[in-house]
């Protein structure tokens, strides 16, 4: 049977899919063996049907209608269907031969029926299978003629009614839907193939709008309308190619299908069709994308289709004019513009637009960073330093930050001024502090510290105040050479440490407490440390976590 073994399927499914496989041997039920596949039921999260194709001379194959198999892959069902036939090598053999035996008798069987007699058997069939009976009959319209039939029939196949509560569908009720509506595709699909592809196009046209109009009205975690959504639009294609339409009809249906809601559901994308337009129709496509951007400059899916048509054409000047058109506040917009410029070489004109993006940017505190980023880098390549130092230093006036100084420090260090620009940069940051004491104090002691600074970052902490991991930094760095003080901040830190509970607050605490008892060493006050501990392990010890980390760490008391 192929030569199935654990080794093909660990290969086939890979580590973790094999292991969580093992789990499921026990789920599998319904085996049925064929001449060259096995079939069966596994119970999942709900139950799926595999099938494993194990006949010719390359490797074994499967599938499944879980979500993971559904993608292609070798899911855990599969392996393991393939794990619960491993063994069972011989009596497989044997199933296999009564497969291909039923398989020739029953084609004997029914080729020898008469006319009347077969007609009657699929009558029984179809009496007892549902879904048999809606199949034929979509055949047997489609065979006719009656196209108004295959579209009533394709319309209940696609009706979510049966299926819903309250108007909507559940979960639970979501495959066997989806599974209702493939058997659609299956019909549009078959018109096709049998010479009624303009039928077909134009069904698949009311089945994309139909099922757009309800996918918002069914739960569809696992993605299986995606699917089919995908499938419809394969299904459009093919019955194009097969019928031809007019193209200048064609490209305005493209047109009002890329811009409506149920342009999600398919993802069609008007270029795939170009070599049915032709230069007629993807002239047409564009005249009628380029309208419906002009009745709407700044609605997404016509900026979309217009940019991706004028790409195609490589129309750089079209691609700007829809950009410019919707111009965001911020200067976004400013920069995708420049950054088109630059793919076509025209550095120059890209040059004055990032330039335009900061000056029509009313309030820079609001600027896209990566605008002024961008304009800074076009200075520094160009050695304009001094205009980087200009950008940068407006930049940080509207936002003062630790980052926006570290920049405006890097070009000013570049172009020789930094000591006069440092200057006025802190005197801008102590100005905030002064204002907003500890919160505008932030950033202050912030690029103080950063550029090592500790004393006049000290100094700006006890003056204005800062946050307590301000003050943690601050501490250590300063312990060397002012153990007292950094003692002191250690120790209001640890006492509100000793409120809290849990592990990370145990962590912190002990850090705190080894630091704290370092200072002691320093100042030449163990004692000090000694009656410290003993009071804290005393009022802590029910907190027998950190008890046990504090001895960990050699902070017992002797």
């Amino acid at each position: 049977m192929g030569g199935l073994d654990e080794a093909k399927l660990r290969a086939l499914a890979g580590e973790r899919s094999f292991e969580r496989g093992l789990a499921y041997v026990d789920a599998v039920s319904g085996v049925e063996v064929g001449d060259g596949w096995i079939r069966a039921s596994v119970r999942g999260t709900e139950r799926y049907e595999v099938e494993l194709r194990l006949g010719g001379r390359g490797k074994p194959t499967g599938t499944c209608d879980c979500p993971y198999g559904q993608e292609g892959n070798f899911c855990k069902h599969l392996v393991a269907l393939g794990l619960s036939v491993i063994g069972q090598e011989t009596d497989l053999t044997q199933r296999r031969t009564s497969a291909r035996g039923r398989a020739r008798g029953l084609d004997t069987w029914l080729t020898g029926l008469s006319r009347e007699d077969l007609v009657a058997l699929v009558r029984e069939e179809m009496a007892e299978d549902r879904q048999l009976r809606r199949r034929l009959e979509l055949r047997a319209a489609s065979a006719r003629g009656d196209l108004a039939e295959v579209r009533s029939r394709i319309r209940e196949l696609l009706d979510i009614g049966p299926f819903a509560q309250d108007g909507y569908v559940e979960y639970a009720d979501a495959r066997a839907y989806a599974d209702q509506a493939g058997q659609a595709v299956t019909a549009i699909r078959a018109l096709t193939a049998s010479g009624r592809a303009a039928d077909a196009m134009a069904l698949t046209r009311e089945a994309i709008g139909f099922l757009a109009a309800v996918v918002e009205s069914v739960d569809d975690s696992d993605g299986r309308l995606g699917r089919i959504g995908g499938d419809l639009a394969e299904a459009h294609h093919d019955a194009c190619r097969a019928a031809r339409p007019d193209p200048d009809e064609l490209a305005h249906w493209l047109v009002t299908h890329a811009l409506d809601d149920a342009a999600d559901l398919t993802d069609i994308d008007p270029l795939d069709y170009e070599d049915l337009l032709g230069e007629r129709g993807m002239a047409a496509l564009r005249r009628y994308a380029t309208e419906a951007w002009k009745a709407n400059r700044t609605g997404w899916a016509e900026k979309h289709l217009m940019r991706r048509l004028a790409k195609s054409g490589r129309d750089i000047d079209t691609v700007i004019a829809v950009h410019a058109a919707d111009l965001a506040p911020n200067g976004h917009t400013h920069l995708l513009i420049a950054r088109e410029l630059d793919s076509a070489g025209r550095t120059a004109e890209a040059l004055e637009w990032a330039e335009r993006g900061i000056h029509e940017t009313e309030d820079l505190t609001t600027v896209d960073t990566a605008l002024v980023d961008d304009l800074a880098d076009r200075y520094a390549r160009t050695d304009r330093l001094a205009d980087t130092v200009t950008l940068r230093r407006d930049h940080f006036a509207a936002r003062r930050t630790p980052l926006t100084y570290q920049q405006l420090r890097a070009a000013a260090e570049a172009a020789a001024c930094w000591p006069a620009e440092r200057e006025k940069a802190l005197a801008l940051l102590r100005a905030d502090a002064e204002r907003t004491g500890a919160h505008g104090a932030r950033a202050l002691v912030e690029v103080l510290l950063d550029e090592k600074d500790v004393d006049a970052a000290w100094r700006a902490a006890g003056e204005f105040g800062a946050h307590d991991g301000q003050w943690l930094t601050l501490a250590d760095r300063s312990r060397p050479t002012r153990p007292a003080d950094a003692l002191a901040v250690y120790l209001r830190l640890a006492a509100r440490l000793t409120r809290e509970t849990g592990n990370h607050a145990y962590d912190q605490l002990v850090g705190l407490l080894l630091s704290i008892r370092d200072c002691h060493h320093r100042l030449g006050t163990p004692d000090d440390f000694t009656a410290y501990l003993t009071d804290l392990r005393t009022t802590q010890k029910r907190k027998r976590n950190l008890m046990r980390l504090m001895d960990d760490h050699g902070l017992s008391v002797p």
